[in-house]
């Protein structure tokens, strides 16, 4: 891998890490929207799938910073995983396409 990929990674963990304690406890817009004006009941129910981190923290760990801290590292981890497989899967596919476009000249 790149260095540049592993610098953005990094930045990317650090920022989840030391900035997510800093985050709104506040209910976000739908949320807040919800409690003022009266639905916010009707939207609990039964959960179809659990969350593996709900409301933003392990649920492991008991000290809700870190909690926190380590649900951003976790997440970070997760969505850079996720997207690196899939630039990995579309590369191999335009390489396909343009091994075949060459081979078809």
């Amino acid at each position: 891998m790149k260095k540049e990929i592993w610098y953005g990674l990094l930045v990317a963990l650090l920022i989840g890490v030391f900035l997510s304690p800093f985050a709104s406890s506040s209910p976000d817009g739908l949320e807040r929207v919800a409690e003022d004006k009266g639905f916010l009941a009707k939207s609990e129910g039964r959960e179809v799938v659990g969350a593996p981190m709900p409301d933003y923290v392990l649920p492991v760990i008991s000290n809700e910073t870190v909690a926190g801290s380590a649900a951003g590292a976790v997440g970070t981890i997760i969505t850079f995983g996720a997207a690196y497989g899939l630039a990995k899967i579309v590369s191999k596919k335009n390489k396909k396409v343009d091994h075949l476009t060459q081979s078809t000249k």
